[in-house]
Formats: C-alpha cells, sequence, structure tokens
C-alpha cells in the first residue's frame, strides 16, 4: 500500500514529510463537523486527528523571541492533491489568540486516510469551502515582517483618496 505523504515547508527549523501513520505520534482529537454545502445542502462527517497547531508547532516555526507578536505575521498555506488550497494565518489556531481546534484529520467516519492523504478540518467554519482532502502540502511562511511592508499609494496613481 502506499502512503500518501504531506511536505511541511518554509520557515520552519524542522521541515518534514508526513504520513498519515506519522501523524498518529501526536494526540487525536475527535469532532463531528457539520457543513452547509451550496451544491449537496448539510454533509455530518466525524472526523479524528492531531491540531494544526501541535504538529506546526513540533516542526519549530521561525518566531523571532525578540519581536513581540511576531507570531501573527505568520501564514499557513495548504495545498491539497486536488488542486484546493486554503490559507489561514497562525493567530488562528495559536492558543494565545483564536486557539481554532484545527486538525489534520487522519481518518473520517472511522476509515483512515492513509492512501488519501489527511484532510485539514475547520470545525468552526459553517462551510467546508476551507476543508482541504488529500493534503500533499503545508507551507508556513513568515516573510511579511517590515521589509515587506505596502508602500503607500500615491494620490492619482491608481488610488483611492480617502477624506
Amino acid at each position: 500500500m502506499t502512503l500518501a505523504q504531506l511536505d511541511l515547508t518554509g520557515d520552519l527549523a524542522r521541515p518534514a514529510r508526513l504520513t498519515v501513520p506519522d501523524l498518529l505520534n501526536w494526540p487525536l482529537h475527535r469532532v463531528r463537523v457539520s457543513f452547509e454545502c451550496a451544491t449537496s445542502g448539510t454533509q455530518v462527517h466525524r472526523f479524528a486527528g492531531p491540531r494544526l497547531y501541535d504538529v506546526l508547532s513540533a516542526a519549530g516555526p521561525g518566531f523571532d523571541p525578540v519581536r513581540r507578536k511576531d507570531r501573527l505575521r505568520f501564514l499557513i498555506a495548504v495545498s491539497g492533491t486536488d488542486g484546493h488550497h486554503a490559507l489561514l494565518s497562525w493567530a488562528e489556531i495559536d492558543p494565545d489568540f483564536a486557539h481554532a481546534p484545527v486538525l489534520l484529520a487522519v481518518s473520517i467516519d472511522d476509515t483512515p486516510l492513509d492512501r488519501a492523504g489527511p484532510q485539514l478540518v475547520l470545525p468552526q467554519d459553517r462551510c467546508g469551502a476551507r476543508h482541504i482532502s488529500g493534503i500533499s502540502a503545508i507551507r508556513v511562511d513568515g516573510g511579511y515582517g517590515a521589509a515587506s511592508r505596502p508602500v503607500p499609494a500615491t494620490p492619482g496613481r491608481g488610488s483611492a483618496e480617502v477624506r
């Protein structure tokens, strides 16, 4: 049996390639989720898996301990094998901020996801738009600091003037 693999990359001290059996090494959380889908109505499923926060924290995000609230500039990009993508902020999953119980599901309705790959589950989302099946990559990116601050637009040059 070929196991699906998930690549953790980006601003991490310990990037990794993980499989569903690897994810079973973290504490598993169980959640029952209802998604309101525009095309197929309400979907209800049971998921089990580690919290995204736990897995990414173990990979050593490159937070600057000297900079207050440095975690707030980090984004998490999740990609699936089917071409779907989702973007989260670190503050969404961090216990010091929103503490959303985002899971990397290793099973759905008691069916293991070893071959299909883990799923991104956001129980707090009313619709399943950020639910990603068959996660192939997660990138943690903190490149949104002071060096990449936007330059203010010049009035009259494609910008709106605020009065």
